[in-house]
């Protein structure tokens, strides 16, 4: 015993976190070894000390090994044998408890509650749907999906990812809707991934969707809602330990004008606030392309009194349209990065110093001109409607590049780039399927809710995410 003890501290670099306590029973000599920052001390005073007494004082038979007498007497706590070094140091770092008795090893999960209880949501807000967000313990999250989904039929799939952090990665499907080639799919993904570590589920993303894929392929999601959604429609949720966002996929270009608060509202009001963010999606991404066009190329594109309008405010502006269009665009997200990485005291101030400098100052200057500032500030907030950050991305790509199409070739330009983002849409796969589903192949049952919600009390599943053979659900 002394040798293997000496072992692990060799291998462990003497941590001082971890314990070795010996104790004697009925003249043998026992050891424990743990990690007190991963495990509980009330639970090991509560369930293995005390248990020790007990075999201590009242002389308790234990020819058959300690092993037994705790498997019998807790079946509450996870108890397993160990049969190397590697496995009783994977124990350990995982918050057990390793008994370590001649050449008899066993653990005993002690593990203490390092996260935080189940919090409201921060990012996704709800306005009238459940208010409850993932953590970052994996069982939890388990839990509320389970708690949500009472049916046998959410099969939970798990794996080990990173060879220096060995995160459990679960991928949680439901078996009677989902296809299960898309599950194999995903599980070969995640197989196949040789990293030292997973620290949060967006290090996953990479693996899971094309590197050429300028839209997201794959959502993430704090909500419980979503994800519990999202499993009823045929897709697949990946949970991550010690991240409180879940993976969605597949997942569509139309989910992003989507939100759970959807179904908790009139149809009408969904249907009129689908239509203000596809309104929201195209100014966002060609407002500024389309005033850099008239002022530069297409002077009869708008009429006389406007452009004379747009002429004279830039009269004493030194820089041409597209320079400052992208002077005003780099301070923007400059402003934008200032306000989110900064406290929220000093991000205020932040706010209304950017706000002065870029509305009055750079006017008054003379440097760019006021149309400017309100063509690309209703750019930028249009495309801030959207929660995803890597679908904000991709609309500020396609800004920049529609800008310098149209300050090239005017109205032209602006075609070739529209025609370029709906080739580039129609190409992307998600896990094998249409990116651009259910227009493109068009589904006229998911028509009904796609952009104008219907009055149909009844939503089809996506056959797309649906294997043939099983039956055709519907969601109330």
């Amino acid at each position: 015993m002394d040798k293997l003890i000496d072992e692990i501290k060799i291998k462990t670099g003497n941590s001082k976190d971890l314990i070795y306590k010996s104790i004697k029973i009925n003249n043998k000599t026992i050891y424990l070894v743990f990690s007190e920052v991963l495990t509980s001390g009330e639970d090991i005073n509560n369930f293995i000390l005390k248990n020790i007494s007990k075999i201590i004082d009242f002389k308790i038979d234990i020819t058959n090994g300690l092993f037994e007498f705790f498997y019998n007497s807790i079946p509450s706590h996870n108890v397993s044998k160990v049969s190397n070094i590697d496995e009783i140091l994977d124990k350990i770092f995982n918050g057990y408890v390793v008994f370590i008795e001649e050449n008899n090893y066993f653990a005993m999960e002690m593990r203490a509650s390092l996260d935080r209880g189940v919090s409201n949501v921060v990012n996704e807000i709800s306005l009238r749907g459940p208010k409850d967000a993932f953590t970052e313990n994996f069982n939890k999250n388990l839990g509320l999906l389970r708690r949500r989904i009472k049916c046998p039929s959410l099969f939970v799939k798990d794996l080990e990812i990173g060879k220096q952090t060995k995160t459990k990665v679960g991928i949680a499907y439901m078996n009677n809707i989902c296809k299960i080639k898309n599950v194999d799919l995903i599980l070969e993904k995640l197989s196949s991934i040789n990293i030292d570590g997973i620290i949060d589920a967006s290090y996953l993303k990479d693996y899971l969707s094309s590197p050429k894929n300028l839209f997201p392929t794959v959502v993430s999601t704090e909500r419980v809602d979503v994800a519990s959604q999202a499993l009823l429609e045929g897709k697949i949720v990946i949970i991550t330990d010690n991240s409180p966002y879940c993976l969605i996929l597949p997942s569509f270009f139309i989910d992003f004008f989507h939100t759970p608060d959807d179904y908790y509202q009139k149809e009408i009001s969904i249907s009129f606030l689908r239509i203000i963010k596809l309104i929201a999606f195209l100014i966002a991404c060609f407002l500024p392309a389309y005033y850099i066009a008239i002022t530069t190329h297409n002077h009869d594109a708008i009429s006389t009194n406007l452009l004379l309008n747009f002429i004279s405010q830039r009269q004493n502006v030194p820089f041409p349209a597209l320079v400052e269009a992208l002077l005003m665009t780099i301070s923007f997200e400059i402003l934008k990065e200032s306000d989110l990485r900064m406290s929220s005291t000093m991000g205020t101030a932040v706010s209304i110093l950017g706000g002065l400098i870029l509305g009055d100052a750079l006017v008054s200057a003379g440097i760019v001109s006021p149309i400017m500032i309100i063509v690309v500030a209703t750019s930028m907030i249009s495309g801030l409607i959207f929660s995803s950050v890597d679908l904000t991305s991709a609309i500020r790509f396609y800004r920049i590049m529609l800008m310098i199409l149209a300050a090239s070739l005017g109205l032209y330009g602006i075609f070739i780039g529209g025609m370029f983002l709906i080739i580039h849409l129609v190409s992307l796969k998600t896990l094998e399927e249409d990116y651009l589903a259910p227009f493109s192949p068009l589904i006229e049952k998911e028509q009904r809710d796609a952009i104008i919600k219907t009055n149909s009390k009844v939503k089809y599943r996506n056959p797309l995410l649906t294997d043939k053979n099983k039956v055709k659900g519907r969601r109330k």
